[in-house]
C-alpha cells in the first residue's frame, strides 16, 4: 500500500468499496485509524456516523420547508440515528423523521385530541402566537399519523379538530375586536373629559365667588382638583378642574361662607365638612365611591374591634415567629398569615406541634379542618369578615414590595383580630407605625435580637473550598443550575432551591440538605424566606442582582435577610456570611451587616382596589369595561400627592383587563378575578388567561395544562426541566381559577394528579448527582 501513496486506513476504506466524498475523507480516516485493524462493517459504521451530521441538517431543512415548526432538534437527531443506508433519499429521511415525531406526539396525551391540544399550546408558548390555519391542519395530520389513525377515523379527527380550531379563531377575533372597541370608547371618554377641564381662572365665574374665596376653598379641600399637570423646568404645577363638578358645588357656598375657617380646612370625607353633591360619573364622585384615601374604613369588621397591634421586629434567627405562634396557640381562635404557600404549611405544622389543629387556605388549595377555629393562610387570603382573637402577619417588610405590598397593607389594616402580631425586619417599623395611626389602633413594639452572632468572613471563598453545611446563593435559575453542575463535577452532593420550583419540591430539596443527603445547597434569594435550614455558612456567588429593572448592588436588608440564614440557633455557635472569589468584597458584606435599618423612600403604604371598589366605580361611571374602570381608578381615586396612601402598581391587572374585556359571557367581576390571577408575563401568561377566559365565557370546560411524556430523570435535559417547571406554574394559575370558577375548571383531580407527577419528576431530576444532560 505504501507504493500507492495511501495510508492503511485509506486503503481499508477504498477496499470496502463504499463511495466517500472527498470532504468526508479526513474525518473518516481519523476514525478508522483509531479502530485499525478494521473490517468493512466497521468502516461502514464509521462512515454512517460521519454522514449523520449532514442528514440532521437535511432533516431540519425538510421540516422547515414543510412548515413543521414543531419538529425538535433531538427528533432530527433521533431520525438520523435510525437510518441504516448510506445514501438515503428524501423519502427515507422523512419516514425516519415521521417515526421520531410520532413517538413524541403519542407521549403528549392519552388521546389524539389531548396531544393536539398540548402541542398547539406548546407552539403558542414558543412563538408567542397561534399556528396558522394551514400549519394547524398539518400538525393535526401529524398527530393523526402518530396515533395510527387512518381512513374514516383520520378524516373524522381532522374534521372535528378543524371545526374546533375555526371556532376558537372566530371567538378570539370577536373577543379582540370587542376589547379594542371598549378600549377605544373608554379612551375617548377620558379624552373628552380631559378636554372639558378648565383652569383656575374659570372658577370664580362658575361659583359666583371671589378669587380669594376660591383659593381658600381649594386649600381646604372643598373644591376638588380634577387633574394636576407636573411643572416643566422652573414653572408651576398646573391644576385643572371639572366644570360639572364645580357647578354642582354652588349650593354649598352659603354654608362654606358661614363656616369657621378651621372647619373649612377639613377634607370632604370628614363628616364635619359640608356634604358635596357631585354629578354622576364626575371625577370627585369616583374618588368618593372608591374611597382609597380613606382605605382603613373599608375594613368594617376590623374597625369595629378594639384592636391592639404588637409589632415584633428583629433579624433572622431572633425568634419572631416562635413568639407569635406561642401566643396564637393559646388563643381560642386565630389566623397565621404567611408570604408563601410553603410557609403557610409550616405555620400549620407548627400549630399542630403545639396541639392546635388549623385549616389551610392558599390561592390554589383549601384544607379545611372541621371544628377548627384556627387558620394558616397566605397573606392574600386573609378573611376580613371572620373575627378571631389573635392574628399574626409575617414578613411585614414586604409592605415595600412593588408587586405584593398592597396585600400586606390590607392584611395589617383589615385583620379582624383583637390582637394583631406583625412580624418583620426592623426596616418595616416606620410603615407599620403609620398604618396603626391610620387605623387608630393602639400599638406596642417588641424588638428581638439575634440568638447567636452573625459575622462576615475575612476573605472570599473559592468554589473548591465549599464545605458541608454551606449555602451558595445566586440570583437566577441559570446561575443556580450552572453552579450545581460545577459542584457535582467536583464530587459534591448538591440540593437546589429557586423560585420556579414548587413548594413541595423546595421542601424535598431542603430535606435532602437537612438530612445530610446533600453536602451543599445552591439557592436563589428564595432561601431568604420560609425555609429553616441548618446552614453553617452563606456564600454569595455575587453581590449584585437584577431586580426586574436594573442590575444593582444588594442592599443591607437583602444581605441581612439572606445571610441571616447562616448559623441556625441550636445547631451552630455562629453564622458566617461570605462571597465567592471573584463575586465581590467581604468588606461590602461587613458594611451591610452592620448598617442601620433603612427607611423606605416612600412612607405611604400601598393600596389597591378590591371587588367592591371595582363594582362601585363601574356603577358610578356607568361602564361595563374593566379597562375603563381600572383606568378611572388609576386616574381619579387617589391623588399622587395623597399624604397617607399610594396606589399600587396595576400594570399587569390593566394588561389582563385589556385582554379579557371583550370576552362574552363573563361579568365585570369575573374579569376582575382573571386580572388577579397569578401568572408569569414572561411565559405569555396574559394571552393564556385570555384563551381560558374565552372558553369559560362560551360555557366550555377549560382543561388543565399537561406536560405529556417526560424522559427518565437521568436523561432529562435542562430545557426539559424548564418546560416541566413552566407547566407546573401554569397549573398553579389553573388551580387558582378552579377554586373560583368550579364549573368552568372542573378537572381538579386531573390537575392535582399532574401537579403531583411533575413535583415527583422534578424532584427526581434534581436528585441526579452524576454528570448528565441536565448539567452538561
Amino acid at each position: 500500500m505504501p507504493l500507492l501513496g495511501v495510508s492503511p486506513a485509506e486503503a481499508a476504506i477504498l477496499a470496502s468499496g463504499i463511495p466517500v466524498e472527498a470532504r468526508e475523507m479526513p474525518a473518516l480516516i481519523r476514525r478508522v485509524e483509531r479502530r485499525m485493524p478494521a473490517d468493512a462493517m466497521t468502516i461502514r459504521a464509521a462512515l454512517i456516523e460521519t454522514r449523520r451530521r449532514g442528514w440532521v441538517s437535511r432533516l431540519n431543512d425538510l421540516a422547515n420547508r414543510a412548515g413543521r415548526i414543531w419538529v425538535r432538534r433531538n427528533e432530527t437527531e433521533a431520525a438520523a440515528a435510525a437510518i441504516a443506508v448510506l445514501e438515503p433519499d428524501d423519502t427515507t429521511l422523512v419516514e425516519a423523521l415521521d417515526a421520531a415525531v410520532a413517538s413524541r406526539l403519542r407521549g403528549l396525551g392519552p388521546t389524539p385530541e389531548a396531544a393536539l391540544e398540548a402541542i398547539a399550546a406548546e407552539m403558542l408558548e414558543a412563538n408567542g402566537s397561534a399556528l396558522s390555519a394551514d400549519r394547524h391542519a398539518a400538525l393535526a395530520r401529524d398527530v393523526a399519523a402518530g396515533f395510527g389513525l387512518a381512513g374514516d377515523a383520520e378524516v373524522d379527527f381532522l374534521d372535528r379538530m378543524g371545526a374546533i380550531e375555526a371556532r376558537r379563531r372566530r371567538d378570539a377575533r370577536d373577543a379582540e375586536a370587542a376589547s379594542r372597541a371598549k378600549r377605544r370608547e373608554e379612551v375617548q371618554r377620558l379624552r373628552d373629559w380631559e378636554r372639558s377641564l378648565v383652569d383656575f381662572r374659570a372658577l370664580p365665574g362658575l361659583l359666583g365667588a371671589t378669587d380669594k374665596e376660591v383659593l381658600k376653598w381649594i386649600g381646604g379641600g372643598l373644591i376638588p382638583v380634577a387633574r394636576r399637570i407636573p411643572a416643566r423646568g422652573n414653572g408651576q404645577e398646573k391644576w385643572e378642574f371639572d366644570p360639572s363638578e364645580i357647578t354642582a358645588l354652588r349650593a354649598n357656598i352659603p354654608a362654606w361662607r358661614e363656616t369657621d375657617t378651621r372647619e373649612t380646612r377639613k377634607r370632604p370625607g370628614n363628616p364635619a365638612a359640608p356634604a358635596l353633591k357631585l354629578g354622576r360619573g364626575a371625577n370627585a364622585a369616583v374618588a368618593r365611591v372608591a374611597a382609597l384615601d380613606r382605605y382603613a374604613g373599608h375594613f368594617a369588621t376590623a374597625r369595629a374591634l378594639n384592636r391592639r397591634i404588637t409589632l415584633v421586629t428583629g433579624p433572622t434567627n431572633s425568634g419572631k415567629s416562635h413568639t407569635a405562634l406561642d401566643r396564637l396557640a393559646t388563643s381560642d381562635s386565630g389566623m397565621a398569615l404567611a408570604p408563601l404557600r410553603l410557609l403557610a404549611h409550616e405555620f400549620r405544622e407548627a400549630l399542630a406541634s403545639r396541639g392546635v389543629a388549623a385549616s389551610l387556605s392558599t390561592g390554589e388549595e383549601r384544607m379545611p379542618v372541621p371544628g377548627s377555629r384556627h387558620l394558616a393562610a397566605t397573606v392574600e387570603m386573609c378573611p376580613f369578615h371572620n373575627p378571631v382573637d389573635v392574628a399574626m402577619i409575617d414578613e411585614a417588610q414586604m409592605l415595600g414590595d412593588r408587586d405584593r405590598g398592597a396585600a400586606w397593607t390590607a392584611a395589617i389594616m383589615g385583620a379582624p383580630a383583637r390582637e394583631v402580631f406583625v412580624l418583620g425586619a426592623p426596616e418595616c417599623a416606620t410603615l407599620v407605625r403609620r398604618i396603626a395611626r391610620l387605623c387608630d389602633d393602639d400599638m406596642d413594639e417588641v424588638k428581638l435580637e439575634r440568638k447567636n452572632p452573625l459575622t462576615a468572613a475575612r476573605a472570599p471563598v473559592g468554589l473548591g473550598d465549599l464545605r458541608t453545611g454551606d449555602a451558595l446563593v445566586a440570583f437566577s435559575r441559570r446561575d443556580v443550575l450552572d453552579l450545581r453542575a460545577e459542584l457535582v463535577k467536583r464530587g459534591k452532593r448538591v440540593a437546589v432551591v429557586y423560585g420556579a420550583l414548587s413548594p413541595e419540591v423546595r421542601r424535598a430539596e431542603a430535606a435532602r440538605f437537612r438530612n445530610g443527603d446533600a453536602d451543599v445547597i445552591v439557592a436563589t434569594d428564595a432561601i431568604g424566606m420560609g425555609l429553616n435550614l441548618p446552614i453553617r455558612r452563606v456564600v454569595f456567588s455575587t453581590l449584585r442582582k437584577f431586580d426586574g429593572e436594573s442590575r444593582r448592588e444588594l442592599n443591607s436588608q437583602e444581605v441581612k435577610q439572606i445571610g441571616g440564614r447562616a448559623g441556625r440557633f441550636g445547631q451552630h455557635e455562629e453564622g458566617v456570611v461570605s462571597v465567592l472569589a471573584g463575586g465581590g468584597s467581604p468588606d461590602f458584606i461587613r458594611l451591610m451587616l452592620n448598617a442601620a435599618p433603612g427607611v423606605p423612600e416612600d412612607l405611604r403604604p400601598q393600596v389597591q382596589p378590591d371587588a367592591d371598589i371595582v363594582a362601585a366605580v363601574a356603577a358610578e361611571i356607568n361602564s361595563d369595561s374593566l379597562f375603563g374602570v381600572l383606568a378611572r381608578i388609576k386616574r381619579a381615586v387617589l391623588r399622587t400627592d395623597d399624604p397617607n396612601y399610594r396606589l399600587a402598581d396595576m400594570t399587569q391587572a390593566m394588561a389582563v383587563a385589556t385582554a379579557v374585556d371583550g370576552v362574552a359571557g363573563l361579568t365585570l367581576l369575573d374579569r376582575w378575578t382573571y386580572a388577579l390571577c397569578p401568572v408569569d408575563e414572561r411565559d405569555n401568561g396574559v394571552s393564556r388567561l385570555a384563551r381560558w377566559a374565552i372558553e369559560h365565557g362560551a360555557g366550555r370546560p377549560v382543561p388543565p395544562p399537561m406536560a405529556g411524556r417526560l424522559p427518565a430523570p437521568e436523561r432529562a435535559a435542562r430545557e426539559e426541566l424548564e418546560r416541566a417547571e413552566k407547566v407546573h406554574k401554569r397549573l398553579v394559575a389553573w388551580r387558582w381559577l378552579a377554586l373560583r370558577f368550579e364549573r368552568a375548571y372542573p378537572e381538579r383531580a386531573e390537575a392535582e394528579a399532574e401537579t403531583t407527577r411533575l413535583d415527583r419528576w422534578i424532584e427526581d431530576v434534581l436528585r441526579q448527582q452524576r454528570r448528565s444532560k441536565l448539567i452538561a
